[in-house]
């Protein structure tokens, strides 16, 4: 990797990580839809989603040691694998317990996807120049992923729109392209990522398992003795829980606001790309945001603003408004990320930054899992817009849990070049 220069490494990474968000673009938009087109009823769909969750819930943390033992290209090559069997299983697919082994698949994969990208550039660019500053292209990662899912959410709009294509229906057109978008990243990945230094192993694949549960205790206890971070980390099972609404029940109520679940698709596409630009400029905010509110207040007026928003995805009577509702959600999801994120890396330091970090993305996905089942459930059993109202109040209930850092800042004051220099990658 020494023959590397710090820029070729950058753009390797910039590259690799543009293709591994692509494919999860030209997904997003017939995701939920393509599962009704295969006869799945909303709390099935719920249902099936929840092995993602449970998956990621169980593997995110013992998982975290695996690439520094093993080395990371192996490791993010098996989980771009075990997409690419996920993608191809989602093309046949065609009942509860198919779709459910797509979605354990995803979760298999985020588990080990999350972290080997970003830990190679960081060890590549060091090693490339010991004093070089790696921030920048962590910065640009954040950008490259928007891109790369408006991108691909734009070409699956366009897809949609040409119809069924041989034996594949409109909505399973992006699904094929997306497997082979995969396939293409694979190679890619194979063929420019180069280890910076080897992998330590079995014996050192054993101590790191062995050390986990220690780690994921020490974060927990960290959880006990602070107010404010378990505050902080809480308000994920209310985010996640209400994430469903934008994530799974937008596309079901567009469709039902259209009438046809292809021209919801085909509309979905670029209103997905847009939203993922909004996304950026909303996190393109948070200097704006600390200054005035400041940052926990300025993440408990967002996490009510979004509420607002999902209640006029659920309420607007047209495809315009829902659209324009969801593209505003999407506004205030960006800026929310930044604000979140930031309260939560002053809370901790050291060897324990990065379980609690981790531990705090685990909290959405049980919640998710439940916000799956729950809403859907109650969408079948009553409407599309009920549900999503349920899922705006639990969104803006989770503004409180900001009281806490709200009144640590007021004691001690942090400058704001500190929140804004921790603003998320993705």
């Amino acid at each position: 990797m020494s023959a590397l220069s710090v820029k070729q490494v950058r753009r390797r990474f910039l590259l690799l990580h543009g293709l591994r968000w692509l494919p999860a673009g030209l997904i997003i938009p017939v995701l939920i839809l393509l599962m009704q087109e295969r006869g799945l009823t909303l709390p099935q769909i719920g249902l099936v989603a929840t092995a993602q969750g449970i998956l990621v819930l169980a593997l995110e943390l013992p998982t975290g040691g695996l690439a520094d033992a093993l080395g990371r290209k192996p490791v993010l090559a098996t989980a771009w694998v075990v997409n690419l069997l996920s993608l191809g299983l989602f093309v046949v697919a065609d009942s509860v317990a198919l779709f459910f082994a797509v979605w354990a698949l995803q979760g298999i994969h985020r588990a080990l996807d999350s972290g080997p990208l970003e830990s190679w550039y960081v060890d590549a660019t060091l090693a490339a120049d010991p004093e070089a500053k790696y921030e920048p292209g962590l910065g640009l990662a954040g950008t490259v992923i928007g891109v790369a899912i408006s991108a691909g959410a734009l070409l699956s709009g366009g897809l949609i729109a040409l119809g069924p294509i041989g034996p594949f229906s409109a909505l399973t057109v992006p699904v094929v392209a997306a497997t082979a978008m995969q396939v293409v990243a694979l190679v890619v990945l194979l063929w420019l990522m180069v280890e910076v230094r080897p992998a330590r192993g079995a014996s050192a694949l054993r101590a790191s398992v062995r050390e986990a549960p220690r780690m994921i205790g020490q974060a927990f206890g960290l959880l006990r003795r602070s107010r404010v971070l378990f505050a902080l980390v809480a308000v994920e099972l209310f985010w996640g829980f209400g994430m469903v609404t934008f994530e799974s029940l937008l596309p079901v109520r567009l469709a039902e606001v259209v009438g046809d679940a292809d021209r919801a698709a085909a509309l979905l596409g670029p209103a997905t790309s847009a939203a993922w630009l909004v996304s950026a400029a909303g996190a393109a905010l948070t200097p704006l945001l600390l200054r005035w509110p400041g940052a926990a207040p300025g993440a408990a007026l967002l996490r009510i603003l979004q509420g607002v928003t999902v209640v006029g995805m659920g309420l607007f009577a047209g495809p315009v408004g829902v659209l324009i509702a969801f593209l505003a959600c999407y506004a205030v999801h960006g800026a929310s990320n930044p604000l979140h994120t930031g309260l939560l890396h002053r809370q901790v330091d050291g060897p324990y930054r990065t379980s609690v970090i981790s531990l705090n993305s685990m909290m959405g996905q049980p919640a998710g899992a439940l916000g799956g089942v729950a809403l859907t459930a109650l969408a079948a059993a009553t409407s599309i817009s009920t549900a999503m109202l349920v899922g705006a109040v639990v969104l803006a209930a989770a503004a409180p849990l900001y009281l806490p850092a709200w009144r640590e800042a007021r004691r001690k004051p942090v400058p704001e070049r500190e929140v804004a220099e921790l603003a998320p990658t993705g």
